[in-house]
């Protein structure tokens, strides 16, 4: 039932924020209730850069989280285009663009939220430019794919948006970004919930097969971590 399953994804948020707390290992301000930015996110976003998806793409679209903040840095100083949505996809006018060759500011300036919102050119859906890579953050990740958020449902949303205006396809790599503490064994979804391909921490690597069925994705109502 979907009263289950949502409280078992608010137990393992509160699993996963308490374990980075205790860790020592989440940065200001501090992890609950938050798309949690850890220690090591500099040397995660340098890792993500090696990759061969990110190498080749030219938009990138990004959560706006402090934890993929040094990713968004890099991306726009080795010349990519970020595409970042705002909150709640509000307006009309949902999205925001940053090309590095218009910007007269450092891109670690226009890489912070409020640099986005300050530098960044307002755009429609429609008028976007087609996206080679998805980048989101999350409370928490497995190696089958699975994703947590926070609760909102905003990430869902923004590539379930992308992807009805053609921006983005079924084949476009997902990307997150995570401390190896953010790392579970499985994380139950449902069908709507998006599915990472590349997960990356300041240690390691992970790439996800698309071939893992639907019926392997969660929906685990059994599953023990506490």
């Amino acid at each position: 039932m979907r009263g289950d399953l949502e409280a078992e994804k608010k137990k393992l948020r509160e699993l996963v924020w308490r374990r980075l707390t205790e860790a020592g290992v989440a940065r200001f301000p501090g992890a609950y209730g938050r798309i949690p930015n850890f220690v090591g996110a500099e040397e995660a976003a340098r890792r993500a850069l090696e990759l061969p998806e990110v190498r080749k793409a030219r938009v990138v679209f990004v959560n706006p989280d402090s934890p993929q903040y040094p990713l968004r840095a890099a991306l726009l100083s080795e010349g990519k285009i970020l595409v970042l949505a705002k909150p709640g996809l509000e307006g009309e006018i949902p999205f925001l663009l940053l090309h590095p060759s218009r910007l007269r500011v450092h891109p670690l300036r226009a890489a912070t939220l409020k640099g986005a919102f300050r530098y960044g050119e307002p755009l429609r859906s429609e008028d976007l430019p087609p996206v080679d890579l998805f980048v989101t953050g999350c409370v928490a990740a497995s190696p089958r794919g699975e994703r947590l958020g926070k609760g909102g449902g905003f990430a869902d949303r923004e590539y379930a948006l992308l992807l009805s205006r053609e921006k983005i396809g079924p084949e476009t790599p997902v990307l997150t970004t995570v401390h190896e503490i953010q790392i579970l064994p499985r994380i139950p979804q449902e069908d709507h919930d998006l599915r990472l391909t590349l997960i990356v921490t300041p240690e390691r690597i992970l790439r996800v097969s698309r071939e893992t069925p639907a019926s392997c994705r969660g929906k685990e109502s059994t599953l023990k971590y506490f």
